[in-house]
């Protein structure tokens, strides 16, 4: 059974969070408790070896809105190129928290699978050959795309796409799909003109709880910047518990993973309505956490550390 991860939306204490449910996607929900958290393996497999994150871009994205995810992938598996060496505060240092759950799943065992991800292929599908309404059977059939050996289809859809649920309980999901050779994937939506008070807080006015001024996208693009949030969530996710069957918290039918167990966290003292201790670009105003590659800067969430059981952020 398709496994998708459900995002606790920002609504009435401005949370981000990631439920992962069987059948059903980022549900919304209005409360976040700090508490001590036990991560639990499942014994199930994570995704290992050389991965390739393929880009299915469903409807209209101009070339400069592609490269801001395609350069996010890219900058997983490199530090910053402008950079001898790799600050703390970059996207590759944000990924390496992932390598602990590897450490752990593995540690009853002479040596551990690590994961490598690289930028793979991209596929344009400018002309909805779909439509413009999606149903999430057809977000499957989208990830089916291509080659999807030793890789992560990654579909994304654009702003004037509507898909089952998204903006109701929704900004993305993931899962797998496949009997006898399980392929993982990924789809993410274009809240920019749907629901950015959702899916792309914090750079856009919350619909419920505080309203404090939004913060200023560090790409300039609200829509992109929060793809950027929900694709890196997800990302965790699908690498810590590919298949339903890895690391989580919780019950399986409504599971915790790596990134969902730290709703609206991106840097230090971060609480409901406020995204925490961040960066700030001293041109342009905007608020991020990350470095990647081709000067790009990023705002990334905190994933949970199951060495510290705690929520690990980059600032």
């Amino acid at each position: 059974m398709a496994s998708f991860v459900s995002t606790l939306l920002y609504q009435v204490l401005l949370v981000v969070s990631l439920l992962h449910l069987s059948n059903a996607a980022r549900r919304l929900s209005g409360s976040v408790e700090q508490r001590p958290m036990l991560f639990q393996y499942h014994k199930g497999p994570l995704l290992s070896g050389k991965i390739s994150v393929n880009l299915i871009w469903y409807g209209n994205f101009n070339p400069a809105q592609r490269a801001i995810i395609s350069d996010f992938v890219s900058s997983l598996s490199s530090s910053p190129a402008s950079l001898k060496t790799e600050p703390q505060s970059s996207v590759l240092t944000w990924w390496k928290t992932t390598d602990k759950y590897y450490h752990l799943s593995s540690k009853n065992k002479k040596s551990y699978s690590s994961l490598s991800l690289q930028m793979g292929r991209q596929i344009l599908d400018e002309n909805y050959s779909l439509g413009k309404s999606l149903t999430r059977k057809q977000i499957v059939q989208l990830a089916g795309r291509g080659d999807h050996r030793n890789a992560v289809n990654v579909v994304l859809t654009a702003a004037d796409v509507n898909v089952e649920g998204f903006c109701i309980d929704t900004c993305g999901s993931h899962g797998s799909q496949g009997k006898k050779s399980k392929f993982a994937y990924i789809w993410v939506g274009n809240s920019e003109t749907q629901c950015p008070g959702q899916c792309a807080w914090p750079f856009h006015q919350p619909i419920y709880g505080p309203q404090n001024p939004p913060l200023i996208a560090p790409n300039n693009d609200v829509g992109m910047d929060g793809m950027v949030i929900n694709l890196a969530s997800l990302l965790a996710a699908t690498a810590t518990n590919p298949f339903g069957n890895g690391f989580y918290q919780g019950p399986a039918e409504a599971p915790l993973e790596a990134a969902s167990a730290c709703p609206g966290i991106y840097g230090k003292g971060a609480y409901p309505g406020y995204a925490g201790k961040l960066l700030v670009d001293s041109t342009t105003g905007a608020s991020y956490n990350a470095n990647g590659a081709n000067g790009r800067k990023y705002l990334l969430p905190a994933l949970f550390d199951p060495s510290t059981s705690s929520c690990s952020t980059l600032i």
